[in-house]
C-alpha cells in the first residue's frame, strides 16, 4: 500500500508503465492511497489496482506512444464505482461487473477506494470468436448475468494463487479464465444488438459455445442452436452464407484443438485415448481416423514427430 507523500506520483508511473499511457489525475484533497498487485500468466496480464478517487484519460497522442495495440483490456470491478467512456457508449461498472475497453480515445473516472482487476489480453483472442473489439467496447456486463460472476470468481482466485502454478499449467488456466469471457461478452451482446450485425453475433456465439463444450460428444447441429437461441434452420443458413456447415466447423475445431493437446508438453500425460475424450470424440478409432484425415499421420505420429522437433530445437 502506496502513502507516501509522492504515492500519488509512484502509483501513476506504476500504471503508466504496467497498463497504458494514461493521463491520471486525482479527484478530491484526501491523501492519496493506492495499491497493484500483478501476476503475468502465459500471454494474460492481470493486474489488481485499488485507489483514491481518480479520472483517467487514454488520449490519440498516448495511443502512439504505447506498444499495446494488439491488446484489449477487461476491467472486473471488485469494489467501488467506475464509469467508462469509449465514444458514444458510457458504461457505469458497480462491484462485480464487466466491461472490455479497447485501443482507442476514452475516459474513467473511478470513486474512492475503487478496486479491479484488469486483464490485458491479445485482441485477437475476443476478435476470432466475437468480432471487432468496438462491437463489445464499453459495454457494460453486469454482476445480475451469472457468468460475469463467474469470471470474476475464476481470475480474482487466479490471481491469488498465480505463484503456486508452473508455467504451464497457469497458461492453461489463463486461456480457460479467457473461454469463460468469451462465452459472458457473448452472451452480454445477445441483448441489445443493432440488427444488421445480429447475424455475425449468433455465429460468434454459436463459435464462443463450441470452444467451451468441445469435450462434449453430445454437441451436434440441434444442440448448439438449442444453446443460442435460434432455430436449427436459422443457425445452418447464417453458417451457410459464410460458406460453412455447422458440423464441420465443430469438428475442425475439435482436431485442432486436439492437434495442439499433442504438442503440448503439459498434456504428455495424457494418452491419445483420454486426449480424444476430452475433445469430444466417442472413441479412440474414430478419432484416429479423422485426424490422419485431417493432418496425414495418427495421433501417435504427430505427438513424437512435435516431441523430435521440439528437442532438434533446444540443441540449436
Amino acid at each position: 500500500m502506496v502513502r507516501k507523500p509522492d504515492a500519488f506520483r509512484v502509483w501513476r508511473e506504476t500504471i503508466y508503465d504496467r497498463l497504458s499511457p494514461l493521463e491520471i489525475t486525482k479527484i478530491g484533497d484526501r491523501p492519496f492511497e493506492g495499491e497493484i498487485e500483478a501476476a503475468d500468466l502465459g500471454s494474460l496480464l492481470v493486474t489488481r489496482v485499488s485507489s483514491g478517487a481518480t479520472r483517467t484519460r487514454l488520449t490519440t497522442e498516448a495511443l502512439r506512444r504505447s506498444e499495446k495495440e494488439a491488446t484489449v483490456t477487461v476491467a472486473i470491478m471488485l469494489s467501488g464505482v467506475s464509469t467508462f467512456a469509449r465514444d458514444d457508449r458510457e458504461a457505469i461498472q458497480r462491484p462485480g461487473d464487466i466491461v472490455v475497453l479497447d485501443r482507442r480515445p476514452g475516459s474513467t473516472e473511478s470513486s474512492d477506494d475503487s478496486k479491479a482487476l484488469f486483464l490485458e489480453i491479445p485482441a485477437d483472442r475476443l476478435e476470432s470468436m466475437l468480432g471487432p473489439a468496438r462491437l463489445f467496447a464499453a459495454l457494460n456486463i453486469g454482476s445480475e448475468q451469472a457468468s460475469a460472476s463467474l469470471v470474476r470468481t475464476f481470475f480474482d482466485e487466479l490471481i491469488l494463487i498465480h505463484e503456486r502454478l508452473d508455467p504451464e499449467t497457469a497458461t492453461r488456466m489463463s486461456s480457460i479464465g479467457i473461454d469463460l469471457l468469451v462465452a459472458s461478452i457473448a452472451e452480454r451482446m445477445a441483448r441489445d444488438v443493432p440488427t444488421h450485425v445480429h447475424g455475425n453475433l449468433v455465429v460468434q456465439r454459436a463459435k464462443a459455445y463450441i470452444e467451451t463444450n468441445l469435450h462434449d460428444p453430445t454437441l451436434d447441429p440441434p444442440h448448439l442452436a438449442a444453446a443460442v437461441g435460434v432455430s436449427l434452420r436459422r443457425l445452418q443458413a447464417l453458417f451457410h452464407e459464410r460458406g460453412r456447415h455447422i458440423s464441420d466447423w465443430i469438428w475442425r475445431r475439435r482436431l485442432e484443438v486436439a492437434a495442439l493437446r499433442l504438442t503440448d508438453p503439459g498434456c504428455g500425460h495424457l494418452s491419445v485415448g483420454l486426449l480424444a475424450h476430452g475433445c469430444g470424440f466417442s472413441s479412440q478409432a474414430h478419432f484416429s481416423r479423422r485426424f490422419k484425415d485431417r493432418f496425414g499421420m495418427t495421433p501417435r505420429e504427430y505427438r513424437h514427430a512435435a516431441g523430435l522437433e521440439a528437442a532438434s530445437a533446444r540443441q540449436r
